[in-house]
């Protein structure tokens, strides 16, 4: 037993010292291991984020892309035969030509000259509907995807605070999606009228010193159709092709006065009225008032030169006379099935076009 107390009295510094240093390395230890394991847990963690992550932009892309193969193959298709029909139908120059041609022999000169003239108008007319008809439409649908697009992210990236399960993702409702996509037929069904008698009164003012014995190149004719496009353009408010596109009740829908004050109060704003709102102020942006106005040059630069290449326009000049005939027959060309229509293909790959529309999707989804 002394002996015992002399080790202890001899070595009791080492051995607290050796009892601390191994109390230190445990403990020391013990972290090291609750740090591991949470690095562990946070490691399982992101990469369970990563892989739902990947299933999210899976999921959205595969529904961004069927829309727009709706878009593509159904929508903007379905819209074009209904616009070439309803334009068929309100301005029919077969009837002049074929006045004309029967007339040959019995008609005066003055009564000549005035189907001529006559042609000559709704020629134009037709003509240059067509391409901005067009041009606007093709760019509407466009629209229309790139915001369902924005929406359905909007309710994936929602439904993903919420819940690590995808498959509770509250998705865009499909009838509501489909009637923002009809929406399309507007102009057909409801903006064509006006449209038509502004273009007319367009043509009109401009083609009213255009005589028919006159000499035109290519340049006086893309002159000519941009000066319609222009007096067209300026009549009205500032962003005009919305009027033609979309419905008047469907702008800032869910508005309604309070009964306390004078003040808006937003209320039972459906998925459908926000689809349309957000249109409705792409639209009116001077973004788009750009794109706008860069595919209709593009258009019209085509126009003319399918018209000067062939026979019937000379590359160094014909008479307006002559050429009037081309700028009826060439409306149908514009109004060609969307796959097979050089016009919207056009639009579709100008670098102004392309970066508005990837701007548009990227922006909105990032908000």
């Amino acid at each position: 037993m002394n002996s015992l107390r002399g080790f202890w009295r001899r070595h009791k510094k080492k051995i607290f010292v050796t009892l601390g240093v191994v109390g230190s390395g445990y403990a020391v230890y013990r972290l090291y291991d609750a740090h591991k394991r949470r690095l562990y847990e946070l490691q399982r963690q992101l990469a369970h984020d990563r892989e739902n992550d990947e299933r999210i932009k899976a999921q959205l892309q595969e529904h961004f892309e069927s829309i727009q193969r709706i878009a593509d193959s159904a929508t903007l298709p379905h819209a074009m035969h209904y616009l070439s029909s309803r334009l068929n139908e309100e301005l029919d120059l077969a009837v002049l030509t074929e006045r004309l041609k029967q007339g040959k022999d019995t008609l005066t000169l003055p009564e000549k000259l005035d189907l001529w003239d006559r042609l000559k108008v709704l020629g134009f007319t037709k003509m240059v509907l067509s391409l901005w008809s067009v041009t606007l439409l093709s760019l509407f649908v466009r629209v229309q995807v790139n915001i369902l697009g924005r929406q359905l992210y909007i309710d994936i990236a929602r439904s993903h605070e919420n819940s690590p399960l995808i498959e509770e993702a509250n998705f865009i409702d499909q009838d509501d999606e489909q009637n923002f996509l009809a929406r399309a037929d507007f102009l057909a069904r409801h903006g064509l009228p006006a449209l038509i008698t502004n273009m007319e009164a367009a043509a009109v003012e401009i083609l009213k010193t255009k005589q028919l014995k006159d000499t035109f190149n290519s340049s006086m004719l893309h002159e000519t159709i941009m000066q319609i496009l222009e007096t067209f353009m300026s009549m009205g408010k500032p962003h005009p092709w919305v009027d033609y596109l979309m419905p008047e009740d469907a702008r800032f829908p869910g508005l309604t006065a309070s009964s306390s004050s004078n003040s808006l109060t937003l209320s039972d704003v459906t998925k459908f009225d926000q689809l349309m709102t957000e249109a409705q102020t792409v639209l009116s942006s001077d973004e788009f008032t750009n794109v706008v106005e860069v595919s209709l040059t593009t258009v019209a630069n085509a126009v003319v030169k399918d018209i000067f290449n062939h026979p019937s326009g000379a590359p160094t000049g014909t008479p307006l006379v002559k050429l009037v005939p081309r700028v009826a027959q060439v409306s149908q060309l514009i109004l060609d099935e969307p796959s097979e229509n050089q016009f919207i293909q056009l639009i579709r790959n100008i670098h102004d076009v392309e970066l508005f529309f990837t701007i548009l999707y990227t922006n909105t989804t990032a908000g």
